[in-house]
Order: C-alpha cells, then structure tokens, then sequence
C-alpha cells in the first residue's frame, strides 16, 4: 500500500537501459508507481551503457558488470532521472557513496536456462558441443561438470543470443530463466538447471531500484515495491560475494532462499576450468542473512578459496 502521509511528486523518471530486456523492467515498474501513485506522471529515460557498445569482448575483460550501470548513476546525479530500474545480478556490490539501493522487487525465477533447438538437457550434448554463455559463474559449473564439452563466449541481448543459437553457432546456450519469462519466451526454455546443477549469480531473478541517497522522499514511495523475502536473500548474496570481491572476472555463486521460516544459503568459488570448486551451505535466520553471508564467505576462504582468488586477481592482496 502507498503511504499516506507522503505527498508524490508530480513526475517521476526512470533511468534504465535500452536492450528489451531492461525496458521490460522499467515499464514493469513504471506500471507499479502508476499503480500507486496515479497523479503522477512517470517517464523512462532510455540510455545506452558502455556495456551495451562493447560485444566483441567478455565482460570480464572490459570492466565487468559496473559498465551497464554508471551511465544510469550519472543521469540519477546531474538530475535527468529520479531513480533507475537494475537487474540484482548486474549490480556492482558496493553501491556507489551517494546512492542508495532503495527497494528489492519480489524475485522471478532464479535458475539458469538450458535454450537448444536439438538436445533436451545437457546430458543429452554429444561430446565436443558447442556451449554458449556470456558467464564464468555458468562456464565453470559446466566445464566441472561435463569435462568433454567445449565452452565458448556468448555476448549480446537475449534477442542475439538467441539468434546466434538459431544460426548454427552453438548446439546450446545458458541464459537466466528470469529474463526468457520476462519477455515470454518461455516457449525457448528447453529445460530449467537446478541449483544443484547451476548455482545461480547473485541477486538472479530480482530488480533493484537504485536513487540518490539525498532522496528519502523516493525511498519511501518505493517501499511498496518492496520484497523483504527477496532482500533477506540478496543480501544474504551479495554479502557473501562482497568479501570475495565478487565481480565478472571469478566464478562464483550463491544462491539463497527461505523455506519454513530458515534461510538456506549456499555459496561457491571456482577456477574458470571447473578443476577446482569450493563450496559452503549454511542455515539461519532471514534477518541474520548478511552476517551469514559474511561467515559463509570466511567458511570458503578457510578451504582455500583465496588461493583461488589470488590467481584470479592478484592485484587484489589474496596472496
């Protein structure tokens, strides 16, 4: 429910990138304030990112996932835009100082799509097939555990993905189940990887709405967006990932959900080549959720996940 005591502004705009995907989750949102708040008059500001001009190269290489999301912070802090619309799995996990991450939208489908035009299920993938995932995350659980395929970078919108799919390019490709739902391609999804066999990224499934910090005013209209379920198990996540210095350039997961009152949160780190995995569970209470994260990223590290990162990015001090 809107609150009462809060006096809307007369216009709201919403920064979001431009792939159709993202304007799905603007117009999504667009549609709740409208909802709530029908005086009034709420645009969208549509951008194109770094991360959208660059698709000859991973996103591990080129600066990781920050790159869809600074232009959108630059529109919240000259002005142009009240607030921008995120997907949690390409949100940094530090939010910038002066920014604030002021609601978490109830989670879609978190898992990992398996899309092919030829084969049922990754087990069915003769050997040599073609893979195709823009993901370390999805590339070492994969190489771990199908040795005999061959893995190869997938860039792009779901829209040329799929169409690189449809080419010839590759037998399969991975994509987040959220984003096929999103833009009713369901009918794409040849079958759903669980997450004993992908353990989703990070914030899967869910939206962030990100503004200024300055503005407690859109903080508090947003609050009926709001999915405290969802935000036990985000930031159960991205604290974990936060310790590890989680970003595009290291594999790894974590994955949280409440069930019967406990929140199960599962976490790993890896080598690209899927040789080395190192893998945590921990249950507790919802709202404890950061700290379990904390300690379920200590529990990695003492099995020797830092060795991992230290090969991974040594300029971070893991050694």
């Amino acid at each position: 429910m809107p609150n009462s005591l809060i006096t809307p502004p007369k216009k709201i705009t919403i920064a979001s990138r431009e792939s159709l995907l993202a304007m799905w989750q603007a117009k999504f949102i667009r549609q709740r304030l409208c909802e709530l708040y029908p005086q009034t008059e709420i645009s969208i500001l549509g951008m194109t990112t770094r991360g959208d001009q660059i698709l000859d190269q991973s996103l591990s290489k080129i600066g990781g996932k920050g790159l869809f999301i600074k232009e959108l912070e630059q529109a919240l802090e000259d002005g142009r835009a009240d607030i921008a619309v995120h997907s949690m799995k390409d949100m940094p996990m530090n939010v910038p100082d002066g920014f604030m991450l002021a609601a978490i939208t109830e989670r879609e489908d978190p898992r990992d799509a398996f899309v092919s035009n030829q084969f049922s299920n990754l087990e069915a993938l003769p050997e040599n097939s073609v893979v195709g995932t823009s993901s370390l995350r999805r590339e070492s659980q994969l190489r771990a555990q199908f040795p005999y395929l061959q893995v190869k970078p997938l860039r792009g919108n779901v829209q040329t993905r799929l169409r690189k799919l449809d080419e010839g390019q590759y037998a399969a490709i991975i994509l987040a189940a959220a984003g096929l739902k999103r833009l009713e391609l369901s009918d794409r999804i040849t079958a759903l990887l669980n997450p004993e066999q992908s353990l989703p990224a990070v914030g899967q499934g869910a939206l962030g709405i990100e503004c200024r910090a300055d503005r407690a005013d859109l903080s508090a209209l947003l609050q009926p967006l709001h999915h405290q379920e969802t935000a036990y198990c985000v930031e159960a996540e991205r604290a974990m990932s936060r310790v590890l210095g989680g970003s595009c350039q290291i594999p790894l997961g974590a994955f949280a959900e409440i069930e019967e009152g406990n929140l199960h949160l599962r976490g790993f780190v890896a080598n690209p080549d899927g040789k080395r995995m190192i893998s945590e569970t921990l249950n507790g209470a919802p709202e404890t959720g950061e700290s379990m994260g904390q300690q379920l990223a200590q529990g990695l590290i003492a099995q020797g996940a830092d060795e991992i990162l230290a090969e991974l990015v040594p300029d971070q001090g893991w050694k």
